[in-house]
């Protein structure tokens, strides 16, 4: 259930940490668009 995930994330809430930039997520996004583009998909 996630309210029952939400209720409890809440009581001990952490932030989130992003690892990559955005520049580095949408560079990562690209690449795949280029490998799956043309491939039936």
């Amino acid at each position: 259930d996630l309210r029952g995930w939400v209720k409890a994330w809440n009581e001990n809430p952490k932030p989130f940490i992003w690892t990559k930039t955005a520049e580095e997520i949408l560079e990562s996004i690209a690449k795949y668009l280029k490998r799956i583009n043309g491939s039936g998909h």
